[in-house]
């Protein structure tokens, strides 16, 4: 390279600004696609291109890459594949997924395993691909800083302790009891009343609930409204654990105790020391194992697996379960002596279906998250859409609207998520006591045929949407005539599909 080509490209790398450009890397097989987004991005980033995961991998050997665009469907792995080696070898690197299918699984997967930073549908244009780079550029740098602030502080006890102090009520802040979405006058007030309250107690607690009711959420809510907020919040899924892992899992083990233990390890019990431990699905353990849970929870201390020594910690549990466990202590698979240890207060989260209030609260609220973490913009649900989501009787609770909200927003171009973006089992899902329960679609007040209309039209929606518009089955299942059933749709604005 000569002189003058040096300088060119010295000033290239250093930007109009003269600040060092940041480097972007393109992950994509196309030789087109990959062209097309360096053209895009040139003027604004140094590119890199590579055609699949192995030559990626070099790249980010050799540059300080801050931004990765993959494409998702690529000879050998994909690019939530990618994203997961990435993640764990390169945690600071933006990873953004594009794709031109909008496979719901692919989005989900993405966002929960790959920690993806937005997902890009093709076709995409180039004002949406640039706004999109220069937020993942703004989010590595923000976090560049946060860890640079962070080693700064480490010479400052004063300046340290305000910044604990400030991150604290942050937290707090975020996981308030009042951040748990509801409806006014929901069943959750009397149960996250009663929550607030013994969180400032260092009592043991047993959250009952089917699964996806918010079982973590509120055990997290009651360890940042507690005294030891500043300490850790560890979480084990019990159930997800064979009993032979779950012990060394908890109190750890110790080098050549059992065949692979290569190296100590410090059991979960030890990492929550000063903090909280929450037992997810303790219902689910073996009687073996609950007697060895009820040693550390008596004694205060743990012993690892293959150690002669025991090891005291100081940890609040919290536990939770799916199941009837007074039934369970009643019928012998579940220790009596455990259940009074770890049911100090015992909450329990009513399932979804039971308040069928807080459905939409609770909807508004995840597709407003999920647009955000999919880049995919929306204002809101229509009316027919409400009717569906009060409809259903959702035996998935939040974790099922979740993925249906996400899968429904991926598959839609309207700002107002419609109805027919969602699921054919949801249109065809039961009535059940979700739709007869119609409290949160009722007008606040007014006279009472007023009241009584509004609940009729808000039945008469959501069968003609779950029937697909078929009117004789409609009328049938109402118990109307034809006739009569035309008559009630005219009057109330529903004489055609959405």
């Amino acid at each position: 390279m000569n002189a003058p080509d040096s300088d060119f490209a010295a000033a290239r790398a250093l930007g109009s600004a003269g600040r060092e450009l940041p480097w972007v890397l393109v992950v994509d097989d196309e030789q087109r696609s990959q062209e097309a987004m360096r053209r895009t991005l040139d003027e604004e980033f140094r590119v890199l291109t590579a055609p699949d995961a192995e030559a990626a991998r070099g790249m980010l050997e050799r540059h300080a890459i801050q931004v990765v665009l993959c494409d998702q469907r690529m000879p050998g792995l994909t690019g939530v594949e990618f994203f997961k080696q990435i993640r764990e070898t390169w945690p600071d690197v933006v990873r953004i997924l594009v794709s031109g299918y909008t496979d719901s699984q692919d989005i989900i997967a993405g966002v929960n395993e790959a920690g993806i930073f937005q997902y890009v549908l093709k076709p995409w244009t180039p004002d949406h691909l640039l706004t999109t780079v220069r937020s993942a550029v703004e989010a590595s740098r923000l976090q560049h800083g946060l860890q640079r602030l962070e080693l700064d502080l480490r010479a400052g006890p004063r300046a340290l302790q305000q910044r604990r102090d400030a991150t604290l009520r942050e937290v707090r802040r975020a996981y308030d009891f009042d951040r748990i979405v509801r409806a006014p006058g929901s069943p959750l007030d009397g149960v996250c009343a009663m929550a607030e309250r013994v969180a400032r107690y260092d009592l043991s607690a047993l959250i009952l609930g089917e699964s996806g009711t918010g079982k973590e959420l509120l055990a997290r809510a009651i360890h940042c409204a507690s005294p030891r907020v500043a300490g850790p919040f560890v979480v084990v899924n019990c159930g997800a654990v064979p009993d032979t892992l779950l012990e060394t899992e908890l109190f750890g083990h110790k080098r050549g105790s059992f065949t692979g233990a290569v190296e100590d390890r410090i059991g979960l019990f030890q990492q929550a020391d000063g903090g909280t431990i929450f037992l997810d699905e303790v219902g689910d353990t073996s009687a073996a194992f609950q007697v060895k849970l009820l040693r550390v929870l008596q004694e205060g201390e743990v012993r690892p697996v293959g150690s002669s020594r025991t090891l005291p910690v100081d940890v609040r549990v919290i536990a939770a379960t799916h199941r009837d466990l007074e039934a369970a202590v009643r019928a012998g698979s579940f220790r009596e002596d455990l259940y009074y240890r770890i049911a100090g207060v015992s909450l329990e989260l009513p399932p979804l279906r039971e308040r069928p209030g807080d459905v939409i609260a609770i909807a508004e609220q995840l597709l407003a998250d999920v647009s955000a973490e999919l880049g995919r913009p929306a204002s809101g649900l229509d009316d027919d859409c409400r009717a569906v989501l009060m409809g259903y009787p959702w035996p998935g609770n939040v974790r099922e609207l979740r993925n249906e909200l996400a899968r429904a927003l991926a598959l839609s171009d309207e700002l107002r998520l419609p109805a027919r973006a969602l699921s054919r089992r949801l249109l065809q899902g039961q009535t059940g006591a979700a739709a007869s329960t119609t409290a949160a679609a009722l007008p606040a007040a007014g006279r009472l045929q007023d009241r009584l209309a509004a609940v009729e039209a808000m039945i008469l929606r959501e069968t003609m949407l779950r029937l697909q518009w078929n009117k004789t089955q409609a009328a049938a299942e109402l118990g109307l005539s034809r006739m009569g059933l035309r008559a009630k749709l005219q009057r109330f604005g529903l004489e055609s599909p959405p």
